[in-house]
């Protein structure tokens, strides 16, 4: 039986005293158990079942949402679903629809100012409150993916669902990878429709209140929703809903429904003068949850990251890579960052490159990392934010690896661990007595037969194959060279299965790196903690 506490954060490690999180539990349990957990791969998964829930909502329903950016038009299906009129006919119907959206930065820095302010306009007027929240550091954002449904007297129903996946342009694509044809702007090399990858939790049972109390904390601050006069000017001036209105109490958690025990973890910055009222020092659970669990790592660390950045914070995976000679790591990132302008490119690359470098010199070959392609050869955007250890602990949120998403920036994940041991072999790849748990092995493999080409026919791959960490390894190698051939033979014969193709970072000058780092550590990956926890590399 796997100890909770051998890798979720107690309380105590939480760092955070303010928060409601923790106290809220009867047990006095830094997590809640008994619940069930779906992984819905990629937007169109998530969009369905999102738009068939909240159409099932009726009058006196609560419907809780938040996010980096909102596009009103995107639809979620066919013609007549776009999220404005969703959400405002859910509204219209007697729903509490209860908004927080990032406020953004201008658009003509490649952000969804305009959009996100439409959003919370167009559910006004039909009768929701989408609040434009501004709450950050300077040069931050408020990241979180968060849905949930609550439904009094029909507990059954309630769901939440957090993850990587904004309500907005870009994100509805399907194991095709066509992409979306709604789109926002993009590297070139993505084509017209970026194809998109990405992962949403869907969870039923106890921890839905405790995403709903993450969520009633930020909409009960009291703080002005900016600090800036010139955006409470633009307040004024667009007539803009600046009060939370008071929502109906919060109801008792849904009864135990699975066998996952779920942790809610967050980042929220040390933000200067006054600080957040449930998290005044800030809270990096998220980084304090992945340090604790790396310490355990034997086996096989696999990610899904969009980034993959900051040398500090890959710092402590290749101390695990180090320490621990039979460990392996395979990533799958983007092949190419989503700005490439002439001074945009340098800046996201510099940490990456940096990083990689951090985690080859202390795993050599026990570290692969990859990038996806679809069928026509277009490379797929990730998005996705995943990590499972040793297929027993396994980590899907809105953060990504590096100091913003660890320390600036607002983000919100969930742990999750399976009371179910998996049957298949090896069933402890750690050695460490933990036997491995069924949601983080099934969620590995469900992702890595998506990118080995496992429903091929012509593939050899199947989930047995890849249980064993060694073998999956092997075959993620296999797959990705066999592509990589087929490119240098000038595309003779059918082409292999799969989607994989070995990254390979640019070259870049010491001049350039240079120059580049300074605006990456200040502008892309900035750092959110207190100067005491910065000196000791801390969290």
């Amino acid at each position: 039986m796997v100890e909770y506490s051998d890798w979720m954060l107690t309380a105590g490690q939480r760092g955070n005293r303010s928060t409601r999180l923790d106290r809220r539990h009867a047990d006095g349990a830094a997590w809640t158990r008994g619940n069930d957990v779906r992984p819905l791969v990629h937007g169109t998964a998530y969009f369905g079942e999102l738009l068939r829930r909240v159409r099932a909502q009726r009058s006196g329903d609560l419907l809780l949402f938040t996010d980096w950016r909102g596009d009103p038009d995107e639809r979620l299906g066919g013609a007549g679903t776009e999220i404005s009129t969703v959400l405002g006919e859910a509204a219209a119907r007697g729903v509490i629809v209860k908004g927080l959206v990032w406020r953004s930065h201008l658009d003509k820095l490649q952000f969804s100012e305009r959009e996100n302010r439409h959003l919370g306009e167009e559910l006004a007027e039909a009768g929701a409150e989408c609040l434009l929240d501004m709450r950050v550091r300077p040069g931050g954002s408020h990241h979180q993916k968060l849905v949930v449904l609550r439904h009094p007297g029909r507990p059954e129903l309630d769901i939440a669902y957090i993850g990587g996946i904004d309500l907005c342009h870009s994100r509805n694509d399907d194991a095709s990878h066509h992409g979306d044809p709604q789109t926002v702007p993009f590297a070139s090399a993505y084509g017209a429709r970026p194809p998109w990858h990405d992962v949403q939790l869907a969870i039923r049972g106890p921890a839905v209140g405790d995403l709903e109390a993450n969520f009633r904390e930020r909409w009960e601050d009291p703080s002005p929703l900016s600090r800036s006069p010139l955006v409470r000017l633009r307040e004024i001036m667009h007539h803009e809903d600046t009060e939370a209105d008071p929502m109906p109490p919060q109801l008792p958690d849904p009864e135990p429904c699975g066998s996952h025990a779920v942790q809610v973890l967050r980042t929220y910055p040390n933000r200067m003068l006054r600080g957040y009222p449930f998290a005044p020092d800030g809270e990096r659970s998220i980084a304090r949850s992945y340090l604790k669990a790396l310490r355990r790592a034997r086996s096989l660390i696999y990610l899904e990251d969009q980034y993959l950045w900051s040398p500090n914070v890959v710092g402590f995976f290749a101390r695990a890579l180090y320490e621990n000679p039979g460990l392996r790591l395979i990533a799958v990132i983007p092949t190419v960052p989503e700005q490439d302008g002439r001074l945009a490119l340098p800046m996201n690359l510099v940490g990456r490159v940096t990083a990689l470098e951090r985690l080859r010199r202390a795993g050599g070959d026990r570290v692969a990392v990859y990038g996806l392609e679809n069928a026509d050869g277009t490379p797929v955007y990730v998005h996705a934010k995943v990590c499972v250890i040793d297929d027993v602990w396994a980590s899907v949120g809105s953060d990504n690896i590096n100091l913003r998403s660890w320390t600036h920036d607002s983000e919100l994940n969930c742990v999750v661990l399976d009371d179910r041991a998996d049957p298949r072999p090896p069933h402890d790849p750690g050695g460490l007595g933990d036997r491995a748990r069924g949601f983080a092995r099934d969620l590995r493999l469900e992702l890595s037969l998506e990118h080995v080409g496992g429903g091929d026919p012509n593939s050899p791959s199947s989930a047995d194959d890849l249980c064993d960490s060694a073998q999956a390894f092997d075959t993620f190698a296999a797959s990705a060279a066999a592509l990589d051939a087929w490119y240098e033979s000038g595309r003779h014969g059918r082409r292999p299965p799969g989607r994989l193709r070995a990254y390979r970072p640019p070259d870049m000058s010491r001049m350039t790196r240079g120059l580049a780092m300074p605006p990456y550590r200040l502008l892309v990956d900035p750092d959110g903690r207190p100067a005491r926890l910065r000196r000791r590399n801390a969290y």
